[in-house]
């Protein structure tokens, strides 16, 4: 297994918990983070043995989104718009792993969190858990193949409305919106994923595997991420327009005054 810092990793018979690690930064999705995701995403195409992967986040929240603060620092090995790429190639490299996905959602589930948390095959949330998608009252798009994967999920019309409003939303909406498979109390999210992937991991992997390529080539036939490339270019840009670094510098300073 390859060593990682914001992420870990615990395998139990054939299913793995991934687990997203930045606590004092609510787990936050940074250049090394997202990194760390291709990584572990190619590390288990090697693993034969995993049937399921349970992709959750560490103390009590999913995500709280895309780092701005990271994205806009200067990165002297990685051009601006290698780095506005790391978060579509880590959300299609989670797609695209041969197991079983399911999002093991608590807490906060933020902007690219939520992009990850769409990525996987099952998604299940505590009662508990607020979801959001901010970009565009950061002066940036939703970017990372988010808004195709919003649409093959939840349709175009909510997507527009989600994104162009950036109003919270919680999952017992997400789950009336065909986002979520299930809602459960914070106290038993833990053992109810468990207990799916437990299921899941019971059965034959060729079927499983199979399944999961099926309903994937009928999604991509409805709204293919292949576009999504570009989102580089429009995020890269975003991030050094004048009016959106403005947009986004207010927004960080009143929610630090919160």
């Amino acid at each position: 297994m390859p060593s990682f810092e914001n992420l870990r990793v615990d395998e139990s018979g054939s299913i793995a918990t991934i687990s997203l690690h930045r606590p004092h930064r609510l787990n936050a999705l940074s250049r090394d983070l997202l990194g760390e995701i291709v990584d572990v995403a190619a590390w288990l195409h090697d693993r034969n043995d995993l049937r399921v992967v349970i992709v959750r986040g560490s103390n009590g929240n999913f995500s709280a989104g895309f780092d701005l603060d990271d994205f806009v620092a200067d990165a002297p090995s990685t051009s601006p718009r290698e780095s506005a790429d790391l978060g579509r190639r880590a959300t299609e490299a989670l797609a695209r792993v041969p197991q079983i996905t399911i999002a093991a959602v608590d807490g906060h589930c933020i902007g690219g969190g939520l992009v990850l948390v769409s990525a996987c095959d099952l998604r299940y949330a505590s009662e508990t858990a607020r979801f959001r998608i901010p970009e565009v009252d950061l002066g940036i798009p939703l970017a990372w193949g988010g808004i195709p994967r919003l649409v093959r999920e939840i349709g175009p019309a909510l997507t527009k409305e989600l994104v162009l409003t950036c109003r919270l939303f919680d999952a017992l909406e997400a789950m009336s919106i065909g986002f979520l498979n299930g809602v459960v109390q914070a106290e038993d999210l833990t053992n109810h994923v468990e207990a799916v992937a437990q299921s899941l991991a019971s059965k034959p992997l060729y079927a499983l595997r199979t399944t999961k390529n099926q309903v994937e080539a009928v999604m991509d036939e409805i709204a293919s991420t292949a576009h999504s490339t570009t989102d580089a270019d429009v995020l890269a840009y975003a991030l050094r327009d004048p009016e959106s670094r403005e947009v986004s510098k207010r927004y960080l300073a009143e929610r630090r005054n919160t």
